[in-house]
């Protein structure tokens, strides 16, 4: 076996999606605030912005169930750059309702409200005449064309389900597709526009943060969102059946976390059909990807050695099966479509050898959680001392887990020892900082902080809670609430441990020549 090592270098950064960013129109957008933090992760000395994906969401808000694997949220288009170039003014924004909370967001109000005014922006627009958009085009016909006929025809059904839409369309006819692309021609083209916009101002951005140091690190989940222009366009690449509706759906198995394991619902993908087309849906999704992010975070990692089949008819995940996935031959399609892009394995969850051995090979970090290191156990493989080596990205918690002070605010004061201990603290208000001084400290060449831990907010700012819908995915950062003292705090410990941006070269002692006498 090749054994490999893809290095991200020795850094820090911190996990904040942009949908969490300060702004006037109810979610973070690619505006001035976006600026604004890259400003301070370079004064803070960091070198990574974690964003999580950056798709569309559909029911439940979730950025991991998307209408696109290709396709950028629109709700991350500046309303005020479009104000700036002409296009609405900003009576056309401020006659809106964004949210009452700016540290909420209000998904149904932006729902409500923030396609109007796109669409107003889509029509006092030229840009079908300039190049940059015929060249956007050029390189999107993979997807473009798909999604946002997709998308045109959803909302010609009132938002259903593509499952749900007239049989013709469904399932795709010849004719019902020319009747669409000819009658919701405006409509598709609106959505073409979207999409123009969030690359535009999205690349942007990334290239602001580029020059400056800063890599960006963005998730994509493995699996899509069954109701998605991916599934209703390439549906032969899925366990569907005759009727389109999905045989097998994805997920995980009972564990101490979950008595009824967790049921995504996502379609699984039908392996042999992806490999007798070459992985070619995939090789174009990471290709996409790799000109989003400088590093790529694969979530649910190991399913693509092992994954967990739960029949469609099950309610729960008790009754699923593990099956073999196609472990090399993907990995190894990746990395032929990525470029000069890197790869992040989320390996959480149960990891079997065969697991480890292609991570070896592939040389993609894997990642370890502080939160969950504290068992009292001094083996525990999130504890930094059992390290076997620097190629992995430590986190204090994920977007999934409690904020590092509502866990521990939790515990009960005997449960505490082992925690205390390790940290050489004594009370639990020490413990966050002490846990992001410890991950900065390791040697995993990358520490990932969540803003709300470096802000010590407790579990009212979590971001998701696995397995429930309501009231996910709405924190958002105030204005002015990641201060001076914050970034000190972590510009400190990035230049104590070798973790900071412009890091200097290390001296190495020149070895005296021998000389014969």
């Amino acid at each position: 076996m090749n054994k490999c090592v893809q290095s991200l270098g020795r850094g820090a950064g911190i996990l904040l999606p942009i949908s969490s960013l300060p702004s006037n129109y109810g979610i973070g957008t690619f505006g001035k605030e976006a600026y604004k933090f890259v400003d301070s992760l370079v004064e803070a000395q960091q070198t990574f912005w974690q964003v999580l994906p950056l798709g569309p969401t559909s029911f439940g808000d979730s950025p991991y169930q998307s209408f696109s694997a290709f396709a950028g949220n629109p709700y991350f288009i500046d309303l005020d750059y479009l104000v700036n170039e002409g296009l609405i003014t900003k009576e056309d924004i401020e006659s809106k309702e964004w949210g009452e909370d700016p540290a909420d967001i209000a998904y149904a109000t932006i729902y409500e409200n923030r396609f109007d005014v796109l669409r107003k922006a889509f029509e006092n627009s030229k840009h079908k005449d300039t190049d940059a958009y015929k060249e956007f085009c050029d390189n999107s016909t993979y997807w473009l064309d798909d999604y946002s006929l997709y998308m045109a025809i959803k909302c010609h059904f009132d938002n259903k389900e593509w499952s749900l839409w007239d049989d013709d369309i469904k399932y795709r006819e010849d004719a019902a597709v020319k009747k669409y692309k000819k009658e919701l021609a405006e409509d598709v083209d609106f959505w073409k526009f979207c999409q123009f916009k969030f690359y535009e101002q999205w690349n942007d951005l990334k290239e602001y943060a580029n020059e400056k140091g800063i890599q960006i690190i963005g998730d994509i989940p493995l699996y899509v969102s069954m109701d998605s222009s991916d599934v209703w366009v390439h549906g032969r690449l899925f366990e569907l059946d005759e009727r389109k509706n999905p045989i097998n759906v994805a997920g995980v198995p009972p564990d101490c976390f979950s008595a009824d394991g967790q049921r995504w619902g996502n379609p699984l993908y039908d392996w042999v059909a992806m490999e007798k087309e070459d992985f070619s849906w995939w090789r174009e999704r990471m290709k996409a990807n790799a000109t989003l992010y400088d590093v790529i975070r694969i979530d649910h990692f190991i399913g693509v050695v092992r994954y967990y089949r739960i029949p469609s008819s099950c309610p729960t995940a008790i009754e699923g099966a593990w099956k073999k996935g196609p472990g090399k031959k993907l990995t190894d399609a990746i990395s032929e479509s990525i470029g000069e892009a890197k790869i992040i394995a989320e390996d959480l969850g149960i990891v079997v050898q065969s697991v480890r051995d292609l991570m070896a090979e592939t040389g993609w970090p894997g990642m370890k959680i502080m939160q969950f290191a504290f068992d009292g156990v001094n083996t525990n493989s999130n504890l930094p001392h059992t390290y076997k080596n620097s190629n992995m990205i430590v986190y204090g918690g994920t977007h999934d887990n409690e904020t590092l002070v509502g866990y521990f605010e939790e515990k009960e004061e005997e449960d505490m020892q082992s925690a205390y201990d390790y940290l050489n603290v004594s009370t639990k208000e020490e413990v966050p900082n002490a846990i992001i001084r410890a991950a900065y400290a390791s040697t995993a060449d990358v520490a990932i902080m969540q803003m709300q831990d470096i802000l010590g907010l407790d579990n009212s700012a979590r971001m998701n809670l696995p397995s429930s819908v309501g009231q996910n995915w709405r924190w958002r950062l105030l204005p002015e609430q990641f201060t001076e003292e914050h970034v000190e705090f972590l510009k400190n410990l990035a230049e104590i441990y070798g973790r900071e941006l412009d890091k200097p070269e290390i001296e190495e002692e020149e070895e005296e020549e021998e000389t014969e006498e």
